[in-house]
Protein backbone atom coordinates (compact mmCIF):
# COMPACT_ATOMS: atom_id res chain seq x y z
CA UNK A 1 0.00 0.00 0.00
CA UNK A 2 3.14 2.07 0.50
CA UNK A 3 3.98 2.26 -3.00
CA UNK A 4 -0.17 2.82 -4.23
CA UNK A 5 0.64 5.92 -1.59
CA UNK A 6 3.65 6.78 -3.41
CA UNK A 7 2.02 6.59 -6.90
CA UNK A 8 -1.03 8.80 -5.54
CA UNK A 9 0.95 11.64 -4.67
CA UNK A 10 2.53 11.33 -8.05
CA UNK A 11 -0.40 11.50 -10.02
CA UNK A 12 -1.87 14.51 -7.19
CA UNK A 13 1.46 16.54 -8.39
CA UNK A 14 0.64 15.71 -11.79
CA UNK A 15 -2.88 17.97 -11.70
CA UNK A 16 -4.78 14.03 -11.42
CA UNK A 17 -6.85 12.96 -8.66
CA UNK A 18 -4.13 11.24 -6.22
CA UNK A 19 -5.29 7.57 -6.74
CA UNK A 20 -2.51 4.68 -7.11
CA UNK A 21 -2.86 0.87 -7.22
CA UNK A 22 -0.30 -1.87 -7.18
CA UNK A 23 -1.28 -5.36 -8.48
CA UNK A 24 0.48 -8.28 -6.41
CA UNK A 25 1.70 -11.39 -7.81
CA UNK A 26 3.02 -14.11 -5.44
CA UNK A 27 4.63 -11.16 -3.64
CA UNK A 28 6.07 -9.59 -6.54
CA UNK A 29 4.42 -6.60 -8.18
CA UNK A 30 3.16 -7.45 -11.65
CA UNK A 31 0.72 -3.49 -12.30
CA UNK A 32 0.85 -0.53 -10.90
CA UNK A 33 -1.41 2.32 -11.87
CA UNK A 34 -1.83 6.06 -11.08
CA UNK A 35 -4.69 8.41 -12.09
CA UNK A 36 -4.25 9.80 -15.71
CA UNK A 37 -7.83 10.90 -17.29
CA UNK A 38 -6.15 14.00 -17.56
CA UNK A 39 -2.96 13.36 -19.12
CA UNK A 40 -4.82 10.66 -21.24
CA UNK A 41 -7.56 12.14 -22.27
CA UNK A 42 -9.57 9.29 -20.86
CA UNK A 43 -12.11 8.83 -18.82
CA UNK A 44 -11.26 5.18 -18.01
CA UNK A 45 -7.84 5.93 -17.26
CA UNK A 46 -8.19 5.14 -13.64
CA UNK A 47 -4.99 3.70 -11.05
CA UNK A 48 -6.98 0.50 -11.16
CA UNK A 49 -7.44 -0.31 -14.42
CA UNK A 50 -3.92 0.85 -15.35
CA UNK A 51 -2.17 -1.38 -12.55
CA UNK A 52 -4.76 -4.59 -14.11
CA UNK A 53 -3.82 -3.96 -17.58
CA UNK A 54 0.06 -3.68 -16.42
CA UNK A 55 -0.54 -7.37 -14.63
CA UNK A 56 -2.14 -8.44 -17.34
CA UNK A 57 1.12 -7.85 -19.55
CA UNK A 58 3.60 -8.85 -16.96
CA UNK A 59 1.77 -12.21 -16.31
CA UNK A 60 0.99 -12.72 -20.07
CA UNK A 61 -3.09 -13.40 -19.12
CA UNK A 62 -5.96 -11.92 -18.43
CA UNK A 63 -7.61 -14.22 -15.92
CA UNK A 64 -5.39 -12.65 -12.56
CA UNK A 65 -6.02 -15.32 -10.41
CA UNK A 66 -3.48 -15.17 -7.59
CA UNK A 67 -3.50 -11.40 -7.88
CA UNK A 68 -3.94 -8.95 -4.82
CA UNK A 69 -5.04 -5.31 -5.90
CA UNK A 70 -3.64 -2.53 -3.14
CA UNK A 71 -5.19 0.85 -3.62
CA UNK A 72 -5.18 3.65 -2.14
CA UNK A 73 -9.35 4.88 -2.76
CA UNK A 74 -12.22 2.33 -3.24
CA UNK A 75 -12.77 1.28 -6.49
CA UNK A 76 -15.70 3.12 -8.47
CA UNK A 77 -18.22 0.44 -10.27
CA UNK A 78 -16.04 0.40 -13.46
CA UNK A 79 -12.99 -0.66 -11.56
CA UNK A 80 -14.78 -2.89 -9.46
CA UNK A 81 -16.42 -4.84 -12.28
CA UNK A 82 -12.85 -5.52 -13.95
CA UNK A 83 -11.21 -7.02 -10.71
CA UNK A 84 -14.53 -9.64 -10.97
CA UNK A 85 -14.53 -9.87 -14.88
CA UNK A 86 -10.19 -10.35 -14.26
CA UNK A 87 -10.86 -12.56 -11.37
CA UNK A 88 -8.68 -10.99 -9.04
CA UNK A 89 -8.06 -12.67 -5.79
CA UNK A 90 -8.34 -10.31 -3.30
CA UNK A 91 -8.58 -6.38 -2.99
CA UNK A 92 -7.40 -4.21 -0.09
CA UNK A 93 -8.08 -0.41 -0.24
CA UNK A 94 -7.68 2.84 1.87
CA UNK A 95 -10.08 5.28 1.81
CA UNK A 96 -13.90 4.38 1.73
CA UNK A 97 -15.41 6.60 -0.98
CA UNK A 98 -18.71 6.94 -0.06
CA UNK A 99 -20.20 8.80 -3.12
CA UNK A 100 -19.09 6.34 -5.72
CA UNK A 101 -17.10 3.39 -4.19
CA UNK A 102 -18.12 0.06 -5.55
CA UNK A 103 -16.41 -2.17 -2.95
CA UNK A 104 -19.09 -1.77 -0.48
CA UNK A 105 -19.96 1.91 0.55
CA UNK A 106 -22.45 2.24 -2.01
CA UNK A 107 -22.39 -1.50 -3.99
CA UNK A 108 -20.38 -4.69 -3.20
CA UNK A 109 -19.38 -5.70 -6.80
CA UNK A 110 -17.00 -7.77 -5.14
CA UNK A 111 -19.89 -9.75 -2.93
CA UNK A 112 -22.58 -9.88 -5.44
CA UNK A 113 -23.66 -13.52 -5.58
CA UNK A 114 -25.14 -12.48 -9.71
CA UNK A 115 -22.20 -12.17 -10.64
CA UNK A 116 -19.58 -15.11 -11.94
CA UNK A 117 -16.76 -13.83 -9.72
CA UNK A 118 -16.40 -12.73 -5.94
CA UNK A 119 -13.31 -11.79 -3.81
CA UNK A 120 -12.84 -10.87 -0.26
CA UNK A 121 -11.78 -7.34 0.31
CA UNK A 122 -9.63 -5.78 3.15
CA UNK A 123 -10.85 -2.27 3.68
CA UNK A 124 -9.16 0.80 5.66
CA UNK A 125 -5.79 0.01 5.24
CA UNK A 126 -3.63 2.87 5.71
CA UNK A 127 -6.96 4.81 5.30
CA UNK A 128 -5.86 8.07 6.98
CA UNK A 129 -2.99 8.72 4.39
CA UNK A 130 -4.85 8.03 1.66
CA UNK A 131 -7.48 10.08 2.65
CA UNK A 132 -5.39 12.78 3.06
CA UNK A 133 -3.77 12.99 0.13
CA UNK A 134 -7.38 13.66 -1.19
CA UNK A 135 -8.47 16.17 0.90
CA UNK A 136 -5.16 18.27 0.43
CA UNK A 137 -5.56 17.96 -3.31
CA UNK A 138 -9.29 19.12 -3.30
CA UNK A 139 -8.58 21.92 -0.79
CA UNK A 140 -5.99 22.84 -3.10
CA UNK A 141 -8.77 23.12 -5.91
CA UNK A 142 -10.88 25.28 -4.07
CA UNK A 143 -8.36 27.27 -3.04
CA UNK A 144 -9.41 26.71 0.81
CA UNK A 145 -6.52 26.77 3.25
CA UNK A 146 -6.58 23.50 5.13
CA UNK A 147 -6.99 24.89 8.45
CA UNK A 148 -10.40 26.11 7.14
CA UNK A 149 -11.81 23.25 5.92
CA UNK A 150 -14.41 21.42 7.84
CA UNK A 151 -14.12 18.27 6.00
Amino acid sequence: MREALTLAAAAGAAGEVPVGAVAVHEGRVVGRGRNAREAHRDPTAHAELLALQEASRTLGRWRLSGVTLYVTLEPCAMCAGAMVLARIDRLVYGAADPKAGCAGSLLDLSADPRLNHRFPVERGLLAQEGGGLLRAFFQARRGVPAWQDPG
